[in-house]
């Protein structure tokens, strides 16, 4: 049998978000960076991706994607990241703020901790 070649680990997603990932409400206030090849990766909320001006847009499907889009919405995974922590605390979902969510965790806590 020939020697197989060693398994590789590649992230390929990062979940950034101002409230806890196990939070109910989580989903809607998480921003992913997400890997697109060729060393890029893409910040996303749902379909809509971040540009490098800061605009949130559509991401058509890949056949539909011009070179200058590509070059706004792809970035090195630093930038990326850093982009991705900057939009979660400004996320809204639904009318509701990260200041919302976060309240109403606090008010849960306190209710079931009042319910001891």
């Amino acid at each position: 049998m020939p020697d197989m070649p060693k398994a590789v680990i590649q992230p390929t997603r990062f979940d950034v978000s101002c409230l806890p990932l196990d939070d109910i409400n989580a989903l809607g206030f998480t921003v992913t960076v997400e890997y697109r090849g060729r060393d890029k990766w893409a910040v996303l909320n749902s379909r809509w991706c971040l540009s490098s001006t800061g605009e949130w847009d559509w991401e058509s499907i890949p056949s539909e994607r011009e070179d200058d889009w590509l070059a706004t919405h792809r970035f090195d995974l630093e930038t990326a990241k850093r982009l991705a922590m900057e939009a979660a605390p400004k996320m809204t979902c639904n009318g509701w703020t990260v200041a919302d969510a976060l309240a109403s965790i606090q008010r849960r806590a306190e209710e079931a901790e009042d319910r001891g």
